[in-house]
């Protein structure tokens, strides 16, 4: 049996690196009869177990955790120079030096031996593809593998590696984009169709997704549950700060960006994000250690002008519940929505 088929609800919350997921996140969304993810990217091997063990101990409902995968690229080391050097007066104005653009895999290895060590039900993975040796080895565990893809030629390649389901990521989302290339724009809607139809794997649709309707828009076309990400930013359980919750809770504009560390992600538009984004080399995660200290020091001030704030289009649409209410109240109204379609096309015949 699939972890989809034991959900009460088809809600999924995505797995958000950098603090806002949170074990009690994930807990809480799994205890509610949805999908909690943990976040494995950007944290070391030791937390992220230990990340495990209180999901474990907070719920005993099915969970997942999301591996950022290396990317196998070469980087522009010139082009990166000359964005340090861009960035450094704003850097000094705050008292910090940029940190250095070096490369890593995000301790991949480690932590994928670890998973295979200590299984969990589902592990799905961003930034790429993961071998199929590395499928073989979670499924052989018990372990259910999911990829992230972003184009429909990607659907097709992670269905022959053998994944158990597919995540489509739409250009709506929120953070990172999870598929390479990363500059894929195709819009949730299109690309749920087109994976569909060369993919027979389940589909998680994500991307813009908030409330009840969006949700039943996406299973409506295809989808076996949605992700929510941003949905989940204003919980009590999510580790997000007061300024990332007050701009989640604003009116403000997205936009996709490199700007902060040299892989495109959506947060909402700011004057760093303006100023900087046409020079921001591709590059990750070199420039993510370029501007991590000065990002840090925005956080300290709470400078919404230069912070990355992450977050999906629909961001307004986000509530401020407990995250158990979130998945009741979005499945509801995904539920409601669609009754109110089979009601609808009554009157069309």
């Amino acid at each position: 049996m699939s972890v989809l088929s034991t959900l009460r609800h088809p809600i999924i919350a995505a797995p958000m690196a950098g603090g806002p997921s949170t074990p009690a996140l994930a807990a809480a969304v799994s205890a509610a009869g949805g999908l909690g993810f943990l976040a494995a990217g950007m944290i070391d091997t030791e937390r992220l177990a230990a990340d495990v063990a209180e999901v474990r101990a907070r719920t005993d409902r099915p969970f997942g955790v999301n591996v950022f995968l290396p990317d196998p690229g070469s980087v522009d080391e010139a082009a990166i120079q000359g964005y340090a050097e861009r960035l450094a007066p704003q850097a000094a104005a705050r008292g910090v030096s940029l940190g250095e653009p070096v490369g890593g895999d995000d301790a991949y290895p480690e932590k994928l031996a670890a998973l295979l060590a200590d299984p969990v039900p589902v592990v799905s993975f961003v930034f790429g593809l993961p071998d199929r040796a590395a499928v073989a080895a979670l499924r052989e565990r018990g372990t259910e593998v999911w990829a992230t893809v972003t184009g429909p030629e990607a659907a097709t390649v992670a269905a022959d590696l053998g994944v158990d389901a597919v995540v489509v990521q739409g250009t709506e989302a929120g953070g990172h984009r999870g598929g390479l290339p990363d500059d894929d724009d195709y819009a949730l809607l299109p690309l749920l169709r087109l994976a569909a139809a060369r993919c027979d794997r389940p589909l998680v649709a994500a991307g813009g997704l908030v409330d009840g309707p969006a949700v039943a828009a996406v299973l409506a076309a295809g989808a076996a549950a949605a992700q929510l990400g941003t949905a989940f930013l204003r919980c009590p359980e999510a580790g997000s700060s007061p300024m990332h919750r007050a701009a989640v809770a604003s009116a403000r504009p997205t936009a996709l960006t490199r700007s902060y560390t040299g892989k495109q992600a959506r947060g909402v538009a700011n004057d760093f994000l303006r100023q900087h984004d046409a020079a921001a080399p591709a590059g990750y995660p070199q420039v993510l250690h370029l501007t991590r200290p000065l990002l840090a020091a925005a956080r300290r001030d709470e400078d919404t002008s230069v912070a990355n704030l992450w977050a999906g289009q629909a961001h307004p649409l986000a509530r401020d519940l407990p995250a158990a209410e979130v998945v009741a109240t979005v499945s509801a109204g995904a539920r409601a929505a669609l009754a109110a379609v089979v009601e609808r096309s009554t009157r069309w015949g």
